[in-house]
């Protein structure tokens, strides 16, 4: 175990946005050996996005070294003086991948941030050139065509490139939803009238242009909970297409409040539900707080992105992260999770575009459970 390190990292883009891509190395600080390696190609995006991918992934080859100083060098003067705090991260793009590095940061005792010219970081450089390289080697996929039935948002919001579409389908009611129970992790089947509702979110999504192109389906995610399995199954099932588990998905961990209704949880712990509401950043005991499920889905959201960019994808989750996408779609803040409501089985819709922008399309739609 090197307990010192030094992390180079770079990103490009050829295009900006355009086809990009990261490198990263750790050496020993000593020594200068290096540690280990990291680059990928992270399709459609800007030099900023893939700079931060580029010391993501650094941080977190030295966090599997077992580290506990770090020292970052870049050539890129943004990333460097937004991680030292001296810049606002302003740009929303920005901001999900700035806490995901400041998550990492933080397990070390000690991270400093140093700016070099291009020409002292030519390692992390070349590595980030040889990942774009790849990435470019790739034959690209024939555009298909779908008949769009409402108009782009791009006109008017200065939005570029072709946005990633998600469709966010809360699943179907549980005995626990029947009773307004906390429903975090306890893994629950639907009723049967949450398979009806199941079964009627499936027809409407099936009547749908865009979600079957040149015969395939669209991607269908969803959480790893029964719930959320058995709604994504009937669309599926209506589709013709399959069921992928993504784990960032899952719905707040409610931790000592699972299974309880909100009276019982009040009466359990009086005080602490009262600072719960009104604090996101406080976790329910031995639960996880909302802040903590925005980051994880936001981290879930990119790597959704990164696989799927440009593709319209059917997501099925719970109410805490289908209300954190669309709070990014927003770009509003916490409060948002207490003043939204979402029924079970509703539809909502949010695109998020290659340079930052987003629009929200639809919000808890349930005209097909009438």
């Amino acid at each position: 175990m090197t307990e010192h390190v030094l992390v180079e990292a770079d990103g490009g883009s050829r295009g900006n946005p355009g086809p990009a891509g990261y490198g990263a190395v750790v050496k020993d600080a000593a020594t200068g050996e290096v540690l280990a390696e990291r680059k990928a190609y992270v399709g459609i995006a800007t030099n900023n996005v893939a700079e931060y991918s580029g010391l993501i992934a650094g941080l977190a080859a030295a966090a599997e070294l077992g580290a506990s100083t770090v020292d970052v060098r870049m050539d890129s003067k943004l990333v460097v003086e937004q991680m030292s705090g001296r810049w606002k991260v302003k740009h929303p793009s920005m901001q999900p991948l700035n806490a995901e590095a400041k998550e990492l940061a933080a397990r070390f005792s000690r991270v400093r941030y140093e700016w070099i010219p291009r020409a002292e970081n030519s390692h992390a450089d070349g590595l980030a050139n040889e990942a774009m390289d790849a990435g470019a080697a790739k034959k690209p996929e024939a555009p298909k065509t779908v008949k769009q039935d409402r108009v782009s948002p791009v006109g008017w919001t200065g939005a570029t490139g072709t946005p990633t579409k998600l469709l966010l389908v809360r699943h179907g009611q549980t005995a626990m939803s029947v009773e307004k129970r906390y429903s975090g992790r306890g893994d629950v089947p639907l009723t049967e009238h949450g398979k009806q509702q199941a079964a009627a979110a499936a027809k409407r999504l099936s009547a749908m242009e865009g979600l079957i192109v040149d015969g395939e389906a669209a991607p269908i995610i969803a959480s790893p909970l029964i719930r959320t399995q058995q709604t994504a199954q009937a669309i599926a099932d209506a589709l013709g297409g399959r069921v992928e588990t993504h784990p960032g998905l899952i719905e707040t961990d409610f931790g000592d409040w699972e299974g309880l209704t909100f009276t019982e949880a009040m009466e359990r712990d009086p005080g602490f539900q009262t600072s719960w509401l009104s604090d996101t950043s406080i976790a329910a005991p031995g639960g996880e707080s909302f802040d903590g499920v925005h980051r994880r889905v936001r981290k879930a959201r990119d790597e959704l992105i990164a696989k799927y960019g440009g593709r319209t994808l059917v997501l099925v989750s719970h109410v805490t992260p289908i209300k954190a996408l669309l709070r990014m779609g927003l770009d509003a803040g916490p409060s948002l999770l207490f003043r939204l409501h979402l029924d079970l089985a509703s539809l909502s819709i949010v695109e998020f575009y290659p340079d930052g922008n987003a629009s929200v399309r639809l919000v808890n739609d349930i005209s097909h459970l009438s």
